[in-house]
């Protein structure tokens, strides 16, 4: 007996737990587990202290009535995504607005791959620092007059600010086409260029685009221009995005170049918008959206009002004409916009002129060949020889 109590395993020799009560303590705030062994000392019980939550282990959800938790889910997923898109929208509001990314290799364009459809014009890429040192990209553009031409005694510089998304190089052949009208309308002896920015972060240029950046590139491209063109006559033509480009290219040009700002005969703005703010207005008027309330958070503004405003404080014999060219059928944009501007322009004492090209979507103003008469028009009529 003593030598098979002695070989017991230790499993065998443990204390086993066979009982278990609680105790309330007058001076405890939580349960006392006593627990009651048939070791030696079996007598002496311990004290073991239970969670405080021992008695409420039941989720919220779980309390509740079975017919509100379905409605109660359904409307935490939803404000986890508004919370969601608000976020978002905040934080990469410069990817949602500069697509210099769209359409997929839009940045490998190559001026070449459209010469044939741009012929006779010739275009060339031109590489400059904006005024911050960011290197940034030029298509400059011009019919070659003919070799035994005289020199023109008139030149005339287009400037274009392209839209929110893709290159300048598939913009080429509708800027060849303008080109190509106002040839055929000019005076003897006027020579008609024009230069397309390539903004920060676009096609070849380097960089990030965002307002601040943008502006700078804006006012470099003017600052080119006036180097290697002194004395030309300058119209600044943006298209969407590039509207509010143009609006603020020509209000630093009137304020910080007093002495040249003659130059500065037109102001082109194609499919415009007021501001971005406007523009999250009206495509999301619901109130219940979350664009709607963003205003506060924008880092880009592009407030073309504004800017008109200001242009109208220059002098009188300084302020650009202005042509509003509006898309009836525009998908993107309300022609509410375009109605505001004019609204502005009158209000401003700004000389304006305004165009709506019948049945055009928002990328198809000037590429119907109304927009590019108006274009053309307006350019002669403010820029041509009997100015």
């Amino acid at each position: 007996m003593f030598a098979a109590k002695a070989f017991r395993p230790e499993w065998c020799r443990r204390p086993l737990l066979h009982s278990t009560r609680l105790l309330h303590l007058s001076n405890a705030k939580r349960p006392i587990a006593l627990i009651k062994s048939n070791s030696p000392n079996r007598h002496r019980q311990t004290p073991v202290t239970l969670p405080a939550n021992h008695h409420h282990h039941r989720s919220f959800l779980t309390s509740l009535p079975t017919v509100l938790v379905p409605p109660i889910v359904f409307t935490g997923l939803l404000l986890a995504l508004w919370t969601y898109k608000v976020v978002m929208t905040v934080v990469f509001q410069e990817k949602i607005l500069y697509m210099s990314y769209m359409p997929p290799q839009t940045r490998s364009e190559r001026i070449e791959d459209y010469a044939a459809t741009c012929k006779p014009v010739e275009w060339q890429e031109v590489r400059i620092n904006s005024l911050d040192g960011t290197n940034i990209s030029l298509a400059v553009g011009s019919i070659p007059p003919p070799p035994a031409t005289k020199a023109p005694t008139r030149e005339v510089v287009i400037c274009y600010f392209q839209g929110n998304g893709g290159s300048v190089p598939p913009r080429l052949p509708l800027l060849s086409n303008t080109l190509k009208l106002l040839h055929s309308r000019k005076g003897e002896h006027v020579r008609f260029t024009i230069v397309a920015l390539s903004y920060r972060g676009y096609w070849t240029s380097s960089g990030r685009a965002t307002e601040p950046g943008i502006k700078l590139d804006a006012q470099a491209t003017l600052q080119w221009v006036k180097a290697n063109h002194p004395n030309a006559t300058i119209v600044l033509w943006g298209q969407s995005l590039g509207a509010g480009v143009a609006c603020a290219a020509a209000e630093q040009h009137l304020s910080k170049d007093a002495c040249n700002s003659q130059q500065l005969q037109g102001l082109i703005l194609e499919t415009p918008f007021t501001s971005v703010s406007s523009m999250l207005l009206a495509l999301y008027p619901e109130k219940w959206l979350p664009y709607r309330y963003l205003s506060g958070f924008l880092r880009s503004h592009w407030d073309s009002s504004v800017a008109l405003r200001r242009i109208a404080g220059a002098e009188k014999c300084r302020r650009p004409q202005v042509l509003l060219i509006a898309a009836t059928r525009d998908e993107i944009v309300p022609s509410e916009e375009a109605e505001k501007l004019q609204k502005v322009c009158e209000a401003a004492a700004l000389g304006f002129r305004r165009v709506n090209v019948i049945g055009a979507l928002h990328n198809e103003a000037t590429t119907r060949r109304e927009g590019q008469e108006a274009v053309a028009k307006f350019v002669v009529d403010h820029c041509g020889p009997e100015r």
